[in-house]
């Protein structure tokens, strides 16, 4: 500057607006906080402790956060894996700390290559947004409702909203995230833009689940593994499904799964009749030696969604996360790790792009975010595409060989450990598809497994000792 010049004013801080306050929202905002001032809106009043929220229906459901999710949530948030666990979560070794039944027979527990925290999806994110709100860059607006966005099909520039007094106003920003979930008004809201129509696939097997929190038996190792009998969407008949998580304060959260002409219900008196009537009784055994401690809890929006929007002309400012872009059947418990990964993608494109000035910088984290969905996508779309009714042309031929392989290869990880350790690093998010597909792995899938198959869970005896299993 020289002498007698005018200053330069300083540019505005930048402004990005996150449709939704749970888990994506407020990975999303952490994200974002290093480049913009950035304000959540969300619906409901978010509760002060590790309580249920009201949109949040599938939080009484069991919930896993895979090791590539939970590393990219420390990545974001450093701290959290061990706050978590200080408040109950557990942290089980993978393969060792589970007991799985499979479509092609028992895994064995392998020496651990990967993790699992499990815990009430209450306090996960509870433990989650308490770290979030203490950043000085990020502010919550609560009770507020999006009713659509403003600007043109070319560029979004803010949000309009409805308060619950009825208040309506307009809140501009240089980017707006949809992290609003399965809900999600986008298409209407970018129709009513002038923005083309996005692709939309669905896969639905008609999955319903029913969940139930137990009293775990007293005296149970503090290694006790999750238990998994999963489906079989080859076999005849509806696909059904149970699973024991160990959650904070010595409880079991237990969630039964069955698609059309096999589905749970709520009655409580059927819950453990539909356990035991499993491919394997096991689950339904051990809900016979804990307390259940409250009522069954149903959830049947379970389909299989995805909209492309990265292959869509987009309006810049504007990016859709989380199960806004895609929403899993949730077997693999998937959603949350890709929601993690998500995030961390936008802050990568960020440092990408060197900034936030490029035009098209919101293109690109679309494209980054969709990236994030595609195993997610594969493990939960490649076995329901299988059960009558879930699409209406039924799987391609692409598809049904891309099963046979799955199916092998889960075979030989049934009985090869070096088969099980590439399964669970794919399945972990810790890397993708690409890995099952190495010349040793394909080997030895084409060889098979090198151990016998199991016949019987493979329970400890200490813990077999601790629960009176024969």
């Amino acid at each position: 500057m020289t002498a007698g010049s005018t200053p330069t004013p300083a540019r505005p801080p930048r402004r990005a607006l996150v449709i939704g306050g749970g888990l994506t929202g407020m990975l999303a905002a952490q994200a974002l906080s290093t480049v913009a001032e950035v304000v959540v809106i969300e619906r409901d009043m978010l509760p002060e402790r590790p309580e249920p929220r009201t949109g949040l229906p599938q939080g009484h459901h069991t919930h896993l956060l895979w090791s590539g999710g939970a590393e990219a949530i420390e990545s974001l948030l450093a701290g959290t894996a061990r706050q978590l666990e200080m408040a109950g979560a557990r942290r089980i070794p993978l393969t060792t700390g589970m007991v799985a039944y499979s479509a092609q027979g028992w895994f064995r527990r392998w020496p651990e290559s990967h993790y699992v925290i499990t815990c009430s999806r209450d306090l996960l994110d509870w433990v989650i947004r308490s770290q979030v709100l203490k950043n000085e860059h990020i502010e919550v607006k609560e009770g507020a409702d999006v009713t659509g966005l403003t600007g043109s099909a070319a560029a979004v520039t803010g949000v309009t909203i409805r308060t619950d007094d009825g208040e309506e106003s307009t809140l501009h920003a240089d980017l707006v995230i949809d992290a609003s979930g399965r809900g999600s008004r986008a298409p209407h809201w970018l129709d009513a833009l002038g923005a083309p129509p996005v692709a939309t696939r669905e896969v639905d097997s008609g999955l319903v689940y029913a969940s139930r929190v137990y009293q775990a038996p007293a005296g149970l190792p503090d290694t006790w593994p999750i238990i998994n009998v999963q489906a079989d969407p080859r076999a005849d008949g509806p696909g059904q499904a149970g699973v024991i998580m160990p959650i904070e304060h010595g409880r079991w959260l237990v969630t039964l799964s069955g698609t059309r002409g096999g589905q749970p219900t709520d009655d409580l008196e059927d819950f453990q009749r539909f356990a035991l009537g499993l491919r394997h009784p096991i689950v339904g055994e051990l809900l016979g030696k804990a307390a259940p401690l409250g009522p069954v809890r149903v959830t049947r929006m379970t389909a299989n969604r995805r909209r492309y929007y990265e292959r869509t002309p987009m309006p810049a400012g504007f990016v859709v996360l989380g199960d806004a872009l895609a929403s899993y059947n949730p077997t693999y418990g998937h959603g949350m790790s890709v929601a993690a990964q998500s995030a961390v993608a936008l802050r990568e494109t960020i440092r990408l792009k060197r900034g936030w000035g490029a035009p098209d910088l919101a293109a690109c984290m679309q494209r980054a975010a969709a990236r994030r969905v595609n195993t997610a996508w594969t493990f939960a779309t490649g076995a329901d595409v299988f059960y009558d009714g879930a699409t209406e042309t039924g799987p391609s031929r692409s598809e049904r060989v891309a099963a046979r392989f799955v199916d092998r290869l889960t075979y030989t990880a049934t009985g090869t450990g070096r088969v099980a350790r590439a399964l669970t690093d794919v399945m972990t998010l810790q890397t993708g598809p690409a890995t099952l597909a190495r010349s040793s792995i394909l080997i030895a899938t084409l060889r098979g497994p090198l151990k016998s198959e199991l016949t019987q869970p493979p329970l400890t005896v200490e813990e077999r000792q601790a629960v009176d299993y024969a």
